[in-house]
């Protein structure tokens, strides 16, 4: 794939032999990661999908040095090498670009069926699962694709699967468009939550109240995110809301 609106276009459209890089075989990553006290050791910039054998390797390595690992992808794998992760990892993030044949097909390079595809094997196999719609004015943004995108996830994986709604950068190829309104992003996500969804949150934009978890039997909070990656408080346990003792779906635990 090759999106025009990469936000890593550095690496991911880069040929290999002009980046800089640092051989590091799988056994050396598990060490690394149990070394600095990782808890996880994450895959991305660029796609997992291209390196899936070295991921495998590493992920296997990290259980013996209990070290868990999670893959960020585009979704755009084939079923036999997606299972043979689902054996290795704990969680898998999916980049849902659009949910029309023809953004993927004039705007990325691949197709939407196969991540659709990607999204099923995961929930069949068990893997915690969370998808990210990077929203792009006049190319992604249509309430009616929305809605369409939020009827297939509730007929096909149900109401827990964690939707973001991202703000685009004008970066790479699609410098002509403005940045996401904020008030685009809240509609799409009024709109899968009329629609069922229970935890759908608002992206890249810092202080935002959508990108805090809600019970959805309570409506409290329950996880509190502030600037950048930082948490606030959390007010569950073991898996459960503290204030109406819901279960909340996710990997609480490693």
């Amino acid at each position: 794939m090759w999106c025009k609106f990469c936000q890593n276009y550095q690496l991911s459209q880069s040929k290999p032999e002009k980046l800089p890089s640092v051989p590091m075989p799988p056994e050396q990553v598990a060490r690394e990661a149990s070394r600095s006290q990782s808890r996880l050791i994450a895959y991305t910039y660029n796609e997992p999908t291209v390196f899936t054998e070295f991921v495998y390797d590493c992920a296997k390595a990290g259980i013996e040095a209990d070290v868990h690992s999670v893959v960020v992808s585009n979704g755009f794998i084939k079923a036999e090498p997606l299972e043979r992760l689902c054996e290795v990892i704990s969680a898998y993030k999916i980049d849902l670009k659009a949910f029309t044949d023809s953004f993927y097909r004039e705007v990325t390079g691949g197709e939407l069926k196969p991540i659709l595809e990607t999204i099923k094997r995961l929930k069949k196999k068990g893997v915690w699962t969370e998808l990210v719609h990077l929203t792009i004015p006049t190319l992604n943004d249509n309430p009616k694709d929305h809605r369409a995108m939020a009827d297939w996830l509730m007929g096909e994986i149900g109401p827990d699967i964690p939707v973001h709604f991202t703000r685009f950068s004008p970066l790479y190829r699609l410098t002509n468009l403005p940045r996401t309104p904020v008030s685009t992003l809240e509609r799409a996500r009024d709109i899968l939550m009329e629609k069922g969804m229970n935890f759908v949150y608002v992206g890249n934009v810092p202080g935002h109240q959508g990108e805090s978890t809600y019970c959805p039997e309570c409506g409290k909070k329950i996880i509190e995110r502030g600037l950048g990656y930082q948490v606030g408080y959390i007010h569950m346990k073991d898996g459960k809301c503290a204030y109406c003792k819901t279960s909340i779906p996710g990997v609480w635990s490693l």
